[in-house]
């Protein structure tokens, strides 16, 4: 964890602004969409194809625990603790993304498209209040492999883009499914991108205040 990359410029509320303006661009735009991409977009039993489910296993945080562990062993005899910390990256990034992931559907409780015929529908607080089964915004599987890539896209940059596409084609199959609108995955996807990005400072920080 001790690759130097620039950080962001400008102060707390510049950066605040720009949090903002992509949760509207990534949020509230694909919103418009909604509707259209969901009569329009379907590919029934579409994991049942080999990509497809090759691309949703990017959103299962338990396939980035097999590569973690794999690049530890990989690693270890070069820099054990060097190892370590990437590893450890690669584990938290994602486990973070779902977790957020799940938090967050709890609290906007947007139910999934085929409930209501590609229709927005919220599942009141007297409905089953701590489960998240049925709800839908943001994508989970989209946030775990988003984190997951900015991870890797963190730990072996030269290869950034094979990650971010893996990730993405992760979402369409979500969208393909009518598990998920347009807005579940692209609001996924930036959330997803964040958490990567922000689990990458707090490791960073912690392991240079440790040295």
């Amino acid at each position: 964890m001790n690759e130097s990359h620039p950080q962001w410029g400008g102060g707390t509320a510049q950066r605040t602004m720009w949090l903002v303006g992509c949760v509207l661009l990534f949020g509230a735009v694909p919103m418009l969409a909604d509707k259209w991409v969901f009569d329009h977009a379907h590919y029934k039993n579409v994991y049942d194809q080999d990509w497809a489910r090759l691309l949703r296993v990017m959103g299962f945080a338990p396939t980035w625990g097999i590569g973690a562990l794999a690049m530890w062993l990989h690693e270890r005899p070069a820099d054990a603790a060097r190892a370590a910390s990437r590893a450890w990256y690669l584990v938290t990034a994602p486990i973070a993304g779902g977790l957020l992931a799940e938090i967050l559907k709890l609290l906007l409780r947007r139910q999934r498209p085929e409930v209501n015929d590609g229709f927005y529908g919220f599942r009141p607080w007297s409905d089953h209040p701590f489960s998240t089964g049925g709800l839908a915004w943001p994508s989970s599987h989209t946030m775990v492999a988003f984190a997951a890539a900015t991870a890797m896209a963190r730990l072996f940059p030269r290869a950034r883009w094979v990650w971010y596409a893996l990730a993405a084609g992760c979402g369409v199959t979500r969208i393909l499914a009518h598990a998920h609108f347009l807005s579940d995955v692209t609001l996924g996807a930036l959330f997803g991108w964040c958490v990567g990005w922000g689990v990458w400072f707090v490791m960073r920080d912690r392991t240079r205040a440790t040295g």
